[in-house]
């Protein structure tokens, strides 16, 4: 501990506010992707950088407490601080990982009464311990390997899902396995499908013309039909069949839980928006909310939770136990044949978001989507075979999804524990590396 030296954030690291940026768009969109980051994470995207290297970013005013790492080009807020590292003194990642320790302070620096808020010199005077640079890379290795494999199993699972919903979209809004049958029987196409036909040729083309496969293999194609019908929903694959949501899928189904009894809580907070799982939930004492079990899928009502998205497939919950939530949920259970996963991939299409949205009713700014008005959402119900091949292979996406976050959710616990230890110089780092190698990390 001899070589470590005491030493303040002021003195290792520039410390700025973050600005105004000056377009800010909700999603991502061609030439504006650029995140902009506030107290609270990403608050929306904008076409120009602040930033092109990397800097750390916590709340200034309003959210405290979050640190963030940024990469790549980012725009922080004007509620933000931004730290970037005196590279002769101090690791840009060690110094990362030593703030980690002490950005929970920032919160007691508070000067707001009503809004909370740190400055500058708060955040520069609190202090950390370093040792030398070799030390610091090293320390910023061990933890970051953890950080990587957590990373890697994000990403991971969000192509996992976006190779689902893909599948999903495929095979249940485009009908493209219907149309390629069709083609190839020579079937009339449909006037209203001759454009998405067109597609689906240049598609097809392509794939031959780079040997890749063209279409789905023989034994699932064969599963689909070579016609279309046409049906209240337009024209769908012929035999399946066009009904209201409601005949497809239970619709807040009933489900019994005792005031006072403890059980699995969702908050609102914690609903994904852009993947199926819920990384976060609790257990609390029952008192009203909406009540659900594993396998259904909740769906946020109201504004602006439904147009952001916060949809969960219920994977959290015990077998024979029920869990519960805000009575802003809308639950959701496929009916047979319809795999369990069907109304999540449902949901998550951009027709249902369309519907939703369009669909909502109330006073500006507390506006919702009624059970009530799912009666008039179309859906399309396919043969018995196609619904198990779906629901099998959605199945399996769901359980990697899962095997990945609790894997992830073990190396970061096992991280947060080297964390203080590895910044404080309480364990060497030659120990500190010989277990990982243990762990085959």
């Amino acid at each position: 501990m001899s070589e470590w030296q005491e030493t303040t954030i002021a003195e290792v690291a520039f410390i700025s506010s973050g600005k105004r940026p000056p377009v800010v768009r909700e999603t991502p969109a061609d030439g504006c992707r650029i995140p902009v980051l506030g107290g609270s994470g990403i608050m929306g995207y904008t076409n120009e950088p602040l930033y092109n290297h990397p800097v750390l970013v916590t709340g200034r005013v309003g959210t405290l407490g979050q640190l963030y790492r940024c990469t790549g080009p980012s725009w922080p807020s004007d509620n933000t601080l931004v730290i970037v590292a005196k590279h002769d003194r101090i690791n840009q990642d060690f110094l990362y990982y030593a703030l980690r320790t002490r950005i929970e302070q920032t919160v007691r620096l508070n000067r707001g009464s009503s809004n909370p808020l740190i400055t500058q010199r708060d955040l520069g005077s609190l202090s950390i311990v370093v040792p030398s640079i070799d030390q610091q890379r090293a320390i910023a290795q061990i933890l970051g390997t953890l950080d990587d494999k957590i990373e890697l199993n994000r990403r991971m699972n969000e192509t996992l899902e976006a190779i689902a919903r893909a599948v999903f979209k495929s095979w249940f809004v485009d009908f493209d396995p219907v149309i390629d049958n069709a083609l190839k029987a020579g079937k009339p196409i449909p006037d209203k499908l001759k454009g998405k036909a067109a597609r689906r040729r240049e598609v097809l083309a392509r794939a031959r013309a780079e040997g890749r496969l063209a279409g789905l293999p023989e034994h699932l194609a064969r599963l689909f039909p070579d016609e279309f019908e046409e049906s209240e929903l337009g024209w769908i694959p012929k035999g399946w069949r066009a009904v209201s949501l409601p005949e497809a899928v239970e619709v807040n189904p009933l489900r019994k839980l005792r005031k006072g009894e403890i059980a699995p809580y969702l908050d609102m907070a914690n609903m994904p928006t852009r993947s199926a799982r819920a990384l976060r939930f609790c257990y609390r004492k029952y008192t009203s909310g909406t009540r659900f079990i594993s396998g259904d899928v909740l769906l946020a009502r109201i504004t602006p939770c439904l147009e952001n998205g916060k949809v969960c497939y219920v994977d959290f919950v015990e077998k024979d136990k029920v869990g519960w939530g805000s009575t802003e949920y809308i639950v959701l259970r496929s009916k047979p044949p319809l795999p369990l996963e069907y109304v999540y991939f449902l949901i998550r299409t951009e027709e249902f978001r369309t519907f939703g949205i369009a669909n909502m009713t109330g006073t500006s700014g507390r506006q919702r989507l009624s059970a009530e008005s799912l009666k008039y959402y179309l859906v399309v119900v396919p043969t018995v075979e196609i619904a198990k091949i779906f629901g099998e292979f959605a199945s399996l996406i769901f359980a990697k999804l899962k095997a990945n976050d609790e894997e992830s959710l073990t190396l970061a616990t096992l991280r947060d524990a080297l964390l203080p230890k590895l910044i404080s110089g309480k364990i060497r780092v030659k120990d500190a590396e010989k277990f990982l190698e243990e762990q085959q990390l």
